[in-house]
């Protein structure tokens, strides 16, 4: 089986799938939304700010499918705020190829027990449970697919804990078990789903969580998006319930 890392795409793996993005405006997101564009995917782009989103909008518009912007706070929507997005894809598209939960908060570097207690509800909020709200909402388009791909981005300290990580942490820990479930849950449903831990990434996130870093040493976002391609592609078809390391 492909590590995923070598993965190079093809026009056949993506042509005629529509694949959701969450947190596409920058880094991994950004750089996975471009390249799945590039490769011939219709890519939903899902941001919090409407202005980034048209921007983004126009610099994928020249390089592949025309793509969709959906705009959502995940931290402020009620439920209905996603099920009127998942109405509106079923009404454009009629259904969902690929979902990649890649949005997240990092919150505080501090001690649990010094950590807010708001900013600890808040993370844990966008990190998992915004993406379970999403996920049960467009349940039904994922199974209108012929090849659903869930995927969802963990971390280095989602299944170990590290100190001073606080919520970022537990957040993580917390994705790696839904991602678990879907995965057991669905197999016979056909709904695969799978994590990617991308590594140390040159991201806004990962200079602000560690901002003693040389971040020369990292790789951009656009060199660690192989594993994402073949995760949410046909390439990968059949492949569920894996943990992959984006970098060797």
């Amino acid at each position: 089986m492909s590590s995923g890392r070598d993965y190079v795409p093809r026009r056949e793996d993506f042509v005629d799938r529509v694949i959701m993005v969450t947190g596409a405006t920058r880094g991994i997101g950004k750089a996975v939304a471009t390249a799945l564009v590039k490769a011939g995917a219709t890519v939903i782009l899902h941001g919090k700010r409407s202005n980034a989103l048209d921007r983004l909008y126009h610099e994928l518009l020249p390089l592949g499918p025309e793509p969709a912007v959906a705009a959502l706070d995940l931290e402020r929507a009620q439920g209905e705020s996603y099920q009127q997005l998942a109405d509106e894809i079923e009404r454009r598209y009629g259904r969902l190829d690929g979902l990649l939960h890649n949005a997240g908060i990092l919150g505080d570097r501090s001690a649990i027990e010094d950590y807010d207690i708001g900013l600890w509800q808040r993370v844990l909020h966008v990190n998992l449970t915004a993406p379970f709200i999403l996920t049960r909402c467009l349940f039904k388009l994922l199974r209108e697919s012929d090849d659903p791909s869930l995927v969802f981005t963990t971390s280095g300290v989602g299944n170990r804990g590290r100190a001073y990580w606080g919520a970022y942490c537990v957040s993580k820990f917390g994705t790696e078990g839904l991602a678990q479930l879907l995965a057991v849950e669905n197999e016979s449903a056909g709904i695969r789903c799978n994590l990617i831990n991308p590594g140390g990434t040159r991201t806004d996130m990962r200079r602000t969580a560690m901002p003693g870093e040389d971040p020369g040493t990292l790789p951009q976002p656009d060199e660690i998006v192989a594993a994402y391609l073949y995760l949410l592609g046909r390439a990968s078809r059949g492949v569920t319930g894996l943990r992959l390391e984006a970098q060797a």
